[in-house]
């Protein structure tokens, strides 16, 4: 059909009048086809329940020398995908009274007072000696430095330096009173009208902080139109779900793995102990926490790893099951990237036809995982359309990563890439053997792990990879350690472990995400971190990193400490150190605990012994006396 919306119209009519669901492929005039239902409804009390999905833009239009089959293929892909039920996440509520905080030069922050007064109570800081305004007595005014700001909406929490308020009178010059060395303040909406760099990173994602930029024009009124609006009760998503007995971030004070720390662009993730914590008022669920923890302490609701493996895995089978070929796979943006593969379909080739699209709120989203998944439901390349240069920098590392994977296994390497909007008119090259669907079960690293196996026939060394890396081996010094077993105590995933009857460090490395903290333990120096990925079935099994024999006791025979360690305890105290010169101390040393003990009180020279025990005396005693 091509005028459903048109000509063809009764058709949809005759459809949304029947008992099944509706699935419309098109959803420009989704407003038509819901006012065509509800006139059905009127009309005959029935219309069926039906929702619009758009695959002309993605998939109908293509360039000229488009295959018709693949065109097809594609648009049975899509329709599939959209008909799997989508996650639900959950929300809260944050409440806003409308307490605003504008501060900036005295000119503009008075003017956005005055625009913005009769919705918000607002307070001025003014941060600069401009002639001081009589103010309206419908907000208050300041003058001070902003130092520090945290929170978001309805929750913002202000720190100012040097801070000085409008004294009140009735007649004469105003002026500003004594100075507070510091000073707090709380608000529920932040202006900032300074000029300068923003109070927060990825400003734009912080509900409730609106930043003016000096370079344009009418900023004061594109933002008192919004601010005014900021108050009441709002829904805010709550995006991700913490796991804190996952979380490798610290043990013991020992520092671990930061990686999710070292990625959030909004500062919503902070140390919390052994785990870190996720503000969800700040977070604004761009998923680069998820894409790169290694223990999935940290998890997506709406566009889970679950979410993003089915969606792909179904496409592809479809496509093949069509076509009989391994199509592509492009991540993009809802916003930008949605945009510009419409422009490509209108006026532009369209997109390649056996190019499939999987559209993300943010790409931050996409690690490596999400990417070797793609490899395992059969995918020839997994690209990313980055709307920006901020959105390449973030799946740099994760990209990075999982081309090293792809050249572990003998595949090329961009097969997995970043590329811009014209890319995607461009037809797929030879991407060399595309590996037979895997069984996408499991997590993250079973996923990785599975598909890495499967893209090449053999692969007889660990895969190097780059620093950072949540997977790999260590290497312990056996000249440095010890075997305190202290690196055995603080292992967050239990890849470290010990041997119940002797000495030894054990390592199962498929457990290992490289969160560093056995290294950062280690009171000897003795480790260091080695990233790779062995596929092997050996990575499987605990394997024996550095034992020794126990040292025996010798008044009992039970094995206790290590050998090397008892040796060395007495070759540096023997004979050198008072205590052990012409004595039996040094025997001391060599028997186990309970040994120790009877030897300390019960031997001719024990140093803890008591004098002979008195014979215990009787009545008779006392009276043959």
């Amino acid at each position: 059909m091509d005028q459903l919306c048109g000509t063809e119209l009764g058709v949809a009519a005759e459809h949304l009048g029947a008992d099944n669901e509706v699935l419309i492929a098109c959803s420009q005039q989704s407003a038509l086809f819901e006012r065509l239902s509800e006139d059905l409804f009127a009309e005959h009390n029935h219309a069926a329940p039906f929702h619009t999905i758009d695959i002309r833009d993605r998939a109908g239009w293509s360039a000229s020398n488009a295959k018709p089959e693949r065109q097809h293929a594609k648009q049975a892909a899509l329709i599939a995908a959209a008909q799997l039920p989508s996650p639900i996440a959950p929300s809260k509520t944050i409440e806003s009274n409308g307490i605003c905080c504008i501060v900036g030069p005295t000119e503009q922050a008075i003017r956005m007072a005055e625009l913005v007064q009769d919705e918000l109570g607002v307070t001025c800081i003014v941060n600069d000696a401009g002639p001081i305004q009589l103010p309206s007595a419908a907000y208050d005014v300041a003058k001070g430095q902003l130092t520090s700001a945290y929170g978001a909406l309805g929750n913002f929490k202000l720190e100012f330096a040097r801070l000085q308020t409008l004294n009140p009178a009735g007649r004469g010059e105003l002026g500003y009173g004594q100075t507070k060395p510091t000073a707090r303040s709380e608000c529920d909406v932040f202006i900032d009208l300074r000029g300068g760099a923003p109070a927060f990173p990825s400003h734009e994602k912080r509900n409730g902080y609106f930043w003016a930029d000096p370079k344009k024009t009418g900023e004061l009124e594109r933002i008192a139109l919004t601010a005014r609006e900021r108050v009441g009760e709002f829904e805010k998503t709550v995006y991700f779900r913490l796991e804190e007995s996952l979380c490798a971030h610290s043990r013991a004070s020992k520092p671990g793995c930061t990686r999710c720390l070292d990625v959030c662009c909004t500062e919503a993730i902070f140390s919390a102990g052994d785990h870190i914590q996720i503000d969800s008022d700040i977070c604004a669920g761009c998923g680069a926490c998820a894409a790169v923890c290694p223990t999935s302490a940290i998890t997506m609701n709406e566009t889970s790893f679950e979410a993003i493996t089915k969606v792909a895995e179904v496409m592809a089978k479809v496509y093949r099951e069509h076509t009989s070929e391994s199509p592509r796979l492009v991540f993009h943006s809802l916003d930008a990237g949605t945009e510009a593969i419409a422009n490509l379909a209108r006026y532009d080739d369209g997109l390649a036809d056996d190019l499939l699209p999987i559209g993300l709120e943010h790409i931050d989203r996409i690690g490596h995982a999400e990417i070797m998944a793609a490899f395992g439901a059969g995918y020839a390349e997994v690209l990313i359309l980055a709307d920006n240069e901020l959105d390449e920098r973030m799946v740099a590392a994760e990209v990075e990563l999982a081309q090293a994977l792809l050249q572990g296994t003998h595949n090329s390497p961009s097969r997995a890439r970043v590329i811009s909007a014209i890319e995607l008119c461009d037809a797929g090259a030879n991407a060399g053997r595309v590996s037979d669907p895997v069984l996408l079960v499991g997590g993250r690293r079973d996923i990785t792990r599975v598909t890495v196996a499967a893209m090449s026939d053999k692969i007889e060394e660990p895969i190097p990879l780059p620093a950072g890396a949540p997977y790999g081996a260590i290497e312990i010094d056996s000249d440095k350690c010890t075997l305190c077993l202290a690196c055995v105590s603080l292992c967050p995933t239990g890849a470290l472990g010990d041997h119940g009857g002797r000495p030894e460090v054990q390592f199962t490395e498929n457990a290992c995400v490289q969160c560093g903290i056995c290294d950062s333990t280690c009171p000897e120096t003795a480790i260091t971190l080695q990233p790779r990925l062995d596929v092997s079935k050996a990575a499987l099994s605990a394997r024996v990193l550095h034992g020794e024999d126990p040292f025996e006791c010798i008044k009992c025979g039970t094995p206790f400490g290590v050998a090397s360690t008892i040796n060395r305890i007495i070759e540096k105290l023997e004979n050198q150190h008072w205590m052990y010169k012409n004595s039996d101390n040094v025997q001391l040393i060599k028997m186990c605990d309970d040994c120790r003990v009877k030897a300390q009180f019960h031997g001719d020279s024990a140093p803890m012994a008591g004098g002979e025990r008195p014979r215990i005396r009787t009545s008779d005693d006392y009276l043959d006396s």
